[in-house]
C-alpha cells in the first residue's frame, strides 16, 4: 500500500511524514511486540518511525525495518527514523558515541532525525535513571549549547540527517537559536501535545522560527503506571471528541490525530494493536471544519500527563516555565 502521507518540510529542506508511529512501550510488554507492531505499521503505510535510546527497543525497531526492506516493502530511504540522545550522555564527548551505539542497535548507517530527549542532564553511566541512596535523581550539569554543538557534529559526520530537540521550552529554544556560531537550527521540538494541552503558545513560537512541533501523547499517552497518574482524565473518553467522532463517523483517536495535522503539527500515534495501527493511518481520509477545530481548541486545560518529575529539581527542568 502506498503511504498517503502529507509531508512537512523541515528548515534543512528535508521532508518529515506528518504522521509517525511511536515505539515507546511499558516495561511489562515484551520487546518482541515492538517488532511485530512496527512491521504492521510499515506494511500499513507508516513511513515515519519514532524511537529513542531510552525506550530500549532500538534493536527491535531496526529488525522490523530491515525485514521490511528485505522483503521489498520499502527501501531504507523511504523510512524516516528518529532516535534521541538520553540525559546520561549529554557531555559533549559522549554524544557521538551514544548515537553510534544506537545506530549499531538499529543496524543503520544513519538516523533521519536525532533529538536531545530532555534539556536536563543526568549522571553519565549505564543506568537510565541514576539515583542516590535516597532515591533522588543524580544530575549532571552540562551547557545545553555545548550539547547542541556535539549534535551539529553528528550531522556533519552524516550519522544524523537532521537534528532537533524534545521537551524544550521557549527559553531553551531561544538559547540554542541565539548561540554564537550556530551552524544548524533545530528542525523540530517534540513535546507532549494533545487537546488537553494544545501548546498553542509554544506552537506559535516554533512556527515563527520555522521549527516544526512534533506531538507525542496525542492520544492521551498509554497511561503507563510508572509515569502517569492513574486518576488522570482519559483523553479519548472526552465527550467533545466522542461527539465529533460520531459526526464524522470516525473514532475519537482519529479526531485527536486529525486536530494536530490541521494545526501544522507532526503527530505520533502509538499502538501495539493491529486494528488501531491500521485505523490511525486513516487520519488523511477526512477533514475537520473550522467550527470543529474551535471546539477542540476549547478543550485545552494545560494538562500534562508526563511531567518528567525525575528531572523536576534540575535547573534545566523545562516545564516550570509557562511554555
Amino acid at each position: 500500500m502506498n503511504s498517503r502521507h502529507q509531508y512537512v518540510e523541515l528548515n534543512d529542506g528535508r521532508l518529515i511524514p506528518g504522521l509517525g508511529f511511536g515505539t515507546y512501550k511499558p516495561p511489562e510488554v515484551p520487546n518482541s511486540k515492538t517488532t511485530e507492531a512496527t512491521k504492521i505499521a510499515i506494511e500499513t503505510g507508516y513511513r515515519h518511525i519514532d524511537c529513542a535510546y531510552a525506550y530500549q527497543v532500538e534493536e527491535e525497531v531496526g529488525l522490523a525495518v530491515r525485514s521490511k526492506i528485505a522483503d521489498g516493502t520499502v527501501k531504507r530511504e523511504d523510512i524516516f527514523c528518529t532516535s534521541k540522545l538520553w540525559c546520561t550522555f549529554h557531555r559533549p564527548e559522549l554524544v557521538q558515541s551514544s548515537l553510534e551505539r544506537s545506530l549499531k542497535k538499529f543496524h543503520f548507517d544513519y538516523v533521519d532525525l536525532y533529538l536531545i530527549h530532555y534539556p536536563f542532564s543526568m549522571k553519565p553511566g549505564e543506568e537510565l535513571f541514576p539515583k542516590d541512596e535516597n532515591g533522588k535523581t543524580i544530575y549532571d550539569h552540562v551547557d545545553l549549547c555545548a550539547v547542541w554543538e556535539a549534535m551539529e557534529k553528528c550531522k556533519d559526520a552524516g550519522l544524523a540527517k537532521s537534528i532537533g530537540v524534545s521537551n524544550f521550552n521557549r527559553r531553551q529554544l531561544e538559547m540554542i537559536l541565539n548561540k554564537p556560531g550556530l551552524k544548524y537550527k533545530p528542525v523540530c521540538n517534540q513535546v507532549e501535545c494533545h487537546v488537553y494541552h494544545n501548546q498553542r503558545k509554544l506552537l506559535d513560537f516554533c512556527k515563527s522560527k520555522n521549527i516544526v512541533l512534533v506531538a507525542y501523547g496525542a492520544l492521551g499517552t498509554q497511561r503507563d503506571k510508572q509515569w502517569v497518574d492513574q486518576s488522570s482524565p482519559v483523553l479519548l473518553d472526552d465527550p467533545v471528541l466522542g461527539a465529533l467522532a460520531k459526526k464524522h463517523k470516525r473514532s475519537p483517536a482519529l479526531i485527536a490525530l486529525r486536530y494536530q495535522l490541521q494545526r501544522g503539527v507532526v503527530v505520533l500515534a502509538q499502538s501495539l494493536k493491529e486494528n488501531e495501527i491500521k485505523e490511525n493511518i486513516q487520519v488523511f481520509d477526512f477533514e475537520l471544519t473550522a467550527e470543529d477545530m474551535k471546539e477542540l481548541d476549547g478543550l485545552n486545560r494545560n494538562y500534562r500527563y508526563l511531567a518528567a518529575e525525575f528531572g523536576a529539581d534540575h535547573p534545566n527542568y523545562p516545564f516550570a516555565d509557562e511554555y
